[in-house]
């Protein structure tokens, strides 16, 4: 598998053109994927929530966008296998909080971390 980062952070694999763009400043290498979090509500219902509880409650969030995987990424994997731009569960805790260039935090997980494909939202 070649991976290429092409014009405007948008990537081909084997020379396929893949149309989703990776602006998280990070290209993941062997079986490390980067994901983006879904953001942390500022309120919940009409209490603000502190921002030291939404620092706890972003490293505990499980659903994320695929945004890109490393070469080696699901390789052993069985269908279905996660696409960039798939929605994904991501075990609670994992990997490193990366903040892109972009101003989003993403975080760079290894494969396995990627428990399962949202199919319905």
């Amino acid at each position: 598998m070649v991976l290429e980062v092409l014009e405007d952070d948008f990537c081909s694999v084997d020379g396929v053109g893949v149309d989703f763009a990776n602006e998280s400043g990070v290209i993941p290498v062997e079986f490390k994927v980067v994901v983006l979090p879904d953001p942390v509500e500022e309120k919940i219902g009409s209490i603000h929530v502190p921002d030291t509880v939404r620092d706890r409650m972003k490293h505990r969030t499980v659903k994320a966008t695929l945004v890109m995987a490393g070469g080696n990424a699901f390789e052993d994997w069985h269908p279905p296998i996660p696409q960039n731009g798939d929605r994904v569960y991501v075990a609670v805790g994992a990997g490193i909080i990366h903040e892109g260039p972009d101003g989003r935090e993403y975080r760079i997980v290894n494969d396995k971390d990627v428990v399962g494909i949202l199919t319905l939202e």
